[in-house]
């Protein structure tokens, strides 16, 4: 689209990075589907490079934004102040978001009460059946 309708000498770092971009995303969907099976040899080659792939993509494509709107503000001297603060906005809030859902079963299972909730006391010692359980007065400590 871009090189159908804009006029694009690809001569600023933006335009550069945007095709560089437009072709790693389709290798990336490329190496998605050669991905060999689990257990072969060379699945952890294939999982790391997949990987930092679509890492460096993700990386780079942030980038690329901010250089878009460095362009766009060398091309019209309009301020571009308040769509970088607005795409920083977005971007602090999707890190967010993903450091959070990593840390939220952490969270869960430390027990923390929230707001005006009673504490229940928890005990690590699951209590056995008097059946099953010894009787302790015969054993020394």
């Amino acid at each position: 689209m871009s090189l159908k309708h804009f006029e694009n000498s690809f001569n600023n770092v933006h335009q550069r990075m945007g095709l560089t971009l437009y072709g790693a995303i389709w290798l990336q969907a490329v190496i998605g589907f050669l991905r060999p099976h689990r257990g072969s040899r060379g699945r952890s080659v294939w999982f790391f490079v997949h990987w930092l792939m679509g890492t460096a993509v993700s990386i780079l494509g942030i980038i690329n934004v901010y250089t878009g709107l460095h362009s766009y503000h060398k091309k019209t001297s309009r301020s571009i102040k308040f769509w970088t603060m607005i795409f920083t906005g977005e971007i602090s809030f999707i890190a967010f978001l993903y450091l959070f859902q990593d840390k939220w079963d952490y969270i869960l299972k430390q027990g923390v009460v929230l707001g005006n909730e009673p504490v229940q006391p928890t005990t690590d010692k699951k209590i056995s059946p008097p059946d099953k359980q010894k009787d302790s007065s015969i054993e020394s400590c």
